[in-house]
């Protein structure tokens, strides 16, 4: 396989009009910027092309612009924002898809130490145990969580009744601000998976949050997707059909031994590429013009 080392995405601007930027490990950490993030998309912006952020949080648009405006990331960095917590959102709300028509409305939930905003203004009702719900709703996981096998009682409650599960963050893991990776919900949905259970993921790498972001501007010309995961990030830019650029220092910095000074180790590349199936078509040490 081939993959492009880039030094910046200067290199490549030219050859695209929409870019699909993802967040976590990308633009932050979850508290802080990281260095020259804002300005290479208002670089990006500047060069005339359309930049849709491009999230898997389990967070509804409008938390998702206001967190990262605080990091300083305003309306000047990009032009639409996407996120898997608001397309299961609008399932829910819509029932318009055969499976979310389906659906009770008694749900259990998995959350981010009770962080139950993706519940607001939907017509739910939480339930404290799997056998009085009808589905679960699968959204965060607790701070710290050493092993998602801890919620194992409850998920196999939960496939001997069949019960379908929303995942609202297909993400295995995430870049926490101390560096070190945080358990998401698309482990708990994997686990859920390998005992029985039944998923509806919303979010990369599955095609209907692709064909929502190409929804928003449909004239711009080629697309490029970028990200710090292979599954997710550079697998979903494949399965779309579109360019890719793998950012190594993100979740893979370990594994790609990837530094600040733009060093990654080729062998190590090409060999995580082929253990997870992927490859990207670019790769930059970090997100920077």
């Amino acid at each position: 396989m081939t993959v492009k080392s880039i030094e910046g995405l200067s290199a490549i601007a030219d050859h695209y009009g929409l870019f699909l930027v993802d967040q976590w490990g990308v633009l932050h950490n979850g508290e802080t910027a990281h260095d020259g993030a804002a300005k290479t998309l208002r670089a990006l912006r500047e060069a005339g092309k359309k930049i849709v952020i491009l999230s898997n949080s389990s967070k509804r648009i409008a938390v998702t612009t206001q967190r990262m405006a605080a990091m300083g990331f305003d309306a000047s960095c990009y032009d639409h924002c996407v996120t898997s917590g608001e397309e299961v959102w609008r399932a829910l709300s819509s029932r318009s898809d055969p499976f979310y028509a389906a659906l009770g409305r008694r749900c259990f939930l998995f959350t981010w130490d009770n962080d139950k905003r993706l519940f607001e203004d939907l017509d739910l009702i939480e339930v404290d145990a799997v056998a009085e719900a009808d589905f679960i709703l699968n959204i965060g996981t607790q701070s710290g969580l050493p092993d998602v096998r801890v919620y194992d009682a409850i998920l196999r409650e939960a496939a001997a009744r069949d019960l379908p599960m929303i995942c609202a963050n297909p993400d295995f893991v995430s870049v926490a601000p101390d560096g070190g990776l945080a358990i998401c919900p698309g482990t708990t949905a994997r686990r859920y998976e390998e005992l029985g259970g039944r998923v509806d993921y919303r979010g990369k790498p599955h095609a209907p949050v692709y064909r929502t972001c190409f929804s928003l501007e449909p004239d711009c010309g080629p697309a490029v997707a970028i990200g710090d995961s292979l599954h997710h990030d550079i697998g979903g830019a494949n399965r779309a059909g579109i360019d890719s650029v793998l950012i190594a220092g993100g979740i893979h910095a370990r594994e790609l031994a990837a530094n600040e000074e733009g060093c990654i180790d080729k062998e190590r590349l090409d060999a995580l590429c082929r253990s997870e199936g992927q490859a990207p078509t670019y790769v930059l040490p970090r997100f920077g013009w």
